[in-house]
């Protein structure tokens, strides 16, 4: 007790480095890029200032960008030049995310690639597979979409990619995939599964993004409600069992008391601090009323400390040189 126990003497500024319980560094960091079969220069996000979508000649010149600030790992969104009810462009071998991902293996080999596979990028409807009458109206039908989340997967591996990040929150979808991948002689293609992925307000500026708005209704039937605690874990307890080899828990900021409890499983996790986040950090920011960079290493230094392994975030480049700063 006080006067032998001073808590203070640990934060004498040249100690507090020795004593730091975590630390942040470039290996916990995804890099998600937007690519776009549409246009043939970058083109800024107007909702998410600093980001851009990219055109596929461009995409290997961006990851090799990365790969030099010392991030090793990029999460690939496409952008298609023609959409479909079914989402044929997402598994065609010419598609966009398959020519980007040939173009950064074939050039930035040492890059870690990671897939989002999904649809909503690549309907006209926005939903994230196939959709059709339910007994509550139209709605996405499940195991029609795995079929088609099966055909997307393999189609990205196929191209190189290494790893497979199903988002589109179907019951079964990992070991759907996982079984595809192996028949297809893919069984090294890793699976990191969106398995506790919520239906949450912060995907605004992504949808914009990503050209990947919904027509009609939402997706409250396939993401969880986010005053459900149970579901959420029971989700990710699920997708470990079918097979996944990285858990996820998105979004990440609001969602920390989740996000320990899935770590718990014993899997890797990654943490998707989503472009909602993003763009409030970002907008306050240019309002003066927070600092950018105290905020944004706050805000990952928490989510790893809450158990992220990963953090997927659109900050990635900014913290890799802010990290080279502090060396």
């Amino acid at each position: 007790m006080f006067p032998q126990r001073r808590m203070r003497r640990t934060r004498i500024r040249h100690i507090q480095p020795l004593l730091r319980e975590i630390h942040l560094t470039k290996n916990d960091l995804i890099a998600p890029l937007f690519v776009d079969e549409t246009i043939s220069s970058p083109r800024p996000i107007e909702s998410m200032p600093g980001q851009f979508r990219y055109p596929i000649n461009g995409i290997a010149a961006v990851a090799a960008a990365h790969l030099k600030r010392g991030l090793r790992a990029v999460l690939l969104f496409g952008i298609p030049k023609e959409k479909d009810p079914v989402a044929c462009s997402a598994y065609d071998e010419d598609g966009v995310v398959q020519q980007a991902v040939r173009r950064i293996k074939a050039e930035v080999p040492g890059m870690v690639v990671i897939t989002d596979v999904c649809a909503c990028e690549y309907t006209d409807h926005g939903h994230c597979g196939i959709v059709g009458e339910s007994r509550n109206g139209p709605d996405l039908l499940n195991d029609p979409s795995l079929e088609l989340m099966n055909r997307i997967a393999i189609s990205h591996a196929e191209c190189g990619a290494d790893i497979v990040a199903p988002s589109c929150m179907l019951d079964g979808m990992v070991e759907s995939l996982r079984t595809a991948l192996d028949d297809a002689g893919f069984e090294d293609v890793l699976i990191m599964s969106y398995s506790t992925k919520f239906a949450s307000a912060l995907y605004g500026p992504f949808r914009e993004a990503a050209d990947s708005g919904f027509s009609f209704g939402d997706r409250s039937t396939y993401q969880i409600h986010y005053a459900n605690s149970q579901e959420a874990l029971l989700e990710s307890q699920m997708d470990a069992d079918e097979g996944a080899d990285i858990l996820m828990v998105k979004p990440a900021g609001f969602y920390l008391d989740i996000l320990v409890r899935v770590a718990e499983l014993g899997l890797p996790v990654a943490a998707y601090q989503v472009s909602g986040e993003y763009s409030m950090i970002k907008a306050a920011a240019e309002r003066g009323w927070i600092k950018e960079k105290d905020m944004v290493l706050e805000s990952l230094t928490c989510i790893k400390r809450a158990g992220a392994d990963l953090i997927i975030t659109y900050f990635a480049a900014d913290v890799a040189g802010w990290l080279d700063e502090k060396q």
